[in-house]
């Protein structure tokens, strides 16, 4: 069932985070809207990948051309401050 598989997906703001390589997807696929996250640039400390610059992608899910499907982009330096921006856009595009 649906809520089972999205316990299992690391979620931020209680929407899922699912990664492939460098992309995040973050949200519902079955919403209206969803956010791709792409790691530009990253630094490695410890053996691990730290996400440097970060492209955010706010993709309407309707929409069958994927170039058309982009709504709104910004590059952003870390994660944090893409996570950020992607939280309120999603949530912006959802409310209206």
């Amino acid at each position: 069932n649906l809520a089972d598989k999205q316990a299992s997906f690391l979620t931020y703001k209680g929407r899922p985070l699912v990664r492939k390589g460098n992309q995040i997807y973050y949200g519902d696929i079955n919403d209206p809207y969803v956010i791709l996250l792409s790691v530009i640039e990253s630094h490695e400390v410890h053996g691990v990948k730290i996400a440097d610059k970060v492209k955010v992608q706010l993709v309407n899910t309707k929409e069958a051309n994927p170039l058309a499907a982009i709504e709104k982009s910004s590059d952003k330096n870390g994660l944090y401050a893409a996570i950020e921006i992607a939280s309120i856009w999603l949530e912006r595009a959802l409310k209206a």
